[in-house]
């Protein structure tokens, strides 16, 4: 399983699982297969976009657990619950979100991939 590496001037490198990586630079609109920068100008954006997908991903996580507990008490039978992550996306995306800080307010940039 491969690994990314993300660098910057203000913070120790931060390594990610590739799956991760590359899940979290598509939802800031990065392209991950290639080496990359987010400029402390995007940083910003960025965290709110990160923010936004895990209230999203919490909200569905929460609709999720409600769907199965009323399908438990309306079927005798063990339902096999929904293929999903064990670890939610807050867990997942808590060090790139307090490294993306860390860069905000020193004004510097992270790269990966070089």
């Amino acid at each position: 399983m491969a690994l990314y590496r993300f660098k910057s001037r203000q913070t120790s490198d931060l390594l990610m699982l590739q799956a991760t990586a590359e899940r979290v630079l598509t939802l800031i609109g990065k392209d991950p297969s290639a080496p990359g920068i987010i400029l402390h100008s995007q940083i910003p954006a960025a965290i709110q976009t990160l923010r936004d997908a895990v209230a999203q991903d919490e909200a569905q996580r929460q609709a999720d657990t409600t769907a199965n507990q009323d399908t438990d008490l309306t079927q005798n039978d063990d339902p096999q619950p929904p293929a999903r992550d064990n670890v939610s996306l807050r867990v997942r995306c808590a060090p790139f979100i307090d490294m993306l800080q860390r860069c905000q307010g020193a004004e510097v940039d992270i790269v990966w991939g070089v």
